[in-house]
């Protein structure tokens, strides 16, 4: 039989797991015996743990909305994306693609052309640049 002693500081987030700040640390404990811990601001930890609570039958949904006062839907989307990458997932880096056939060659190429006052369709038949790309870098370039 299990019989899990918080001490008084620890928030429950059901009857066998809790939490606790501390030196701005989050600790997760089962009873007295610590499980996970990271730092009170180091969010994609939290979302990773908390994914694998609700995975591992630790917690349930709403076990975990009541104890963090989140949204159900984002514990959905986080458990999505933990069953989808596993706990890399959510400290992979996010790749910024970059327009590759944007040279600085073709990128003036298409300014002389926008400077002879030529049309966009027409720009991208010659140059071979998608009229999207050269409507973005336009765009790019007016807002920056």
């Amino acid at each position: 039989m299990l019989l899990p002693v918080f001490p008084d500081e620890i928030k429950l987030i059901n009857s066998l797991i809790g939490f606790v700040k501390k030196n701005n640390y989050i600790y997760y404990f089962n009873g007295q015996m610590p499980i996970f811990h990271h730092t009170e601001d180091d969010l994609n930890s939290f979302k990773m743990f908390v994914s694998q609570l609700y995975i591992c039958g630790n917690a349930s949904q709403s076990d975990i909305v009541r104890a963090f006062g989140i949204s159900n839907s984002s514990i959905k989307r986080w458990v999505k994306k933990y069953r989808k990458g596993g706990p890399s997932a959510f400290f992979n880096k996010t790749v910024h693609r970059t327009a590759k056939v944007m040279t600085p060659q073709k990128i003036a190429e298409i300014q002389s052309l926008l400077d002879s006052e030529e049309e966009v369709d027409y720009i991208s038949k010659l140059t071979g640049v998608k009229k999207a790309t050269i409507l973005k870098g336009i765009y790019q370039k007016k807002t920056a």
